[in-house]
């Protein structure tokens, strides 16, 4: 199944990290890798914002590694962790302001097969809930770092989903800056990868 949606702008993504992080939820990753077109919607995200975020990668200053999320808002920036898995970052923002939103959990619709080929155990895996695992399913590596989202080979599109309900929690899987509630996740869907205490004013 496919649906033409709206490609996302250069200006959604140059708005603040937490707004965008918020938009995200409900918009799709489309990513065409030569061969197929796979896209996945967008259910669970984490924001990483600063130099004085001390989660955030971009709290050691800029290296070579985390250089893209130092230029403008709308590229990939993605890692390699634990000598295992790969993590898709939209970075956000005004260049020189270095801050992403990581994609944490998604609900594949398109191209479902070529993601289930990834896994040696794919019947009843659900693929892609988990930053590593989205990556995993869609064939995304480091090569894909740096990439502008608003081309044509990997960027996001507004379908006009709307989620039902979006709740926030503290940050998940680091150790400093978890009481900092930046992880957004759309609460009714099985996709998002851990579901830990709401957040409350």
């Amino acid at each position: 199944m496919t649906s033409a949606g709206i490609k996302l702008s250069r200006d959604f993504y140059l708005r603040p990290t937490l707004e965008v992080a918020q938009d995200l939820i409900g918009k799709f990753l489309v990513y065409h890798d030569g061969r197929h077109r796979m896209a996945v919607r967008l259910v669970e995200v984490e924001a990483y914002i600063g130099t004085d975020d001390p989660a955030c990668h971009a709290s050691v200053g800029k290296t070579e590694r985390n250089a893209v999320m130092f230029g403008p808002g709308g590229f990939s920036y993605i890692y390699f962790i634990y000598g295992m898995y790969h993590c898709l970052n939209v970075v956000t923002e005004a260049e020189g302001f270095a801050a992403a939103v990581l994609i944490r959990g998604a609900e594949p619709v398109e191209g479902v097969e070529i993601m289930k080929k990834r896994y040696d155990r794919p019947d009843g895996n659900l693929l892609t809930n988990g930053p590593g695992k989205l990556c995993k399913a869609l064939g995304l590596t480091r090569d894909q770092n740096g990439i502008d989202l608003t081309g044509e080979k990997l960027y996001l599109e507004d379908r006009g989903y709307r989620p039902e309900k979006i709740e926030r929690s503290g940050r998940i899987g680091i150790k400093k800056a978890t009481e900092r509630h930046w992880r957004l996740y759309e609460s009714l869907s099985p996709y998002v990868s851990v579901k830990p205490k709401k957040y409350e004013d």
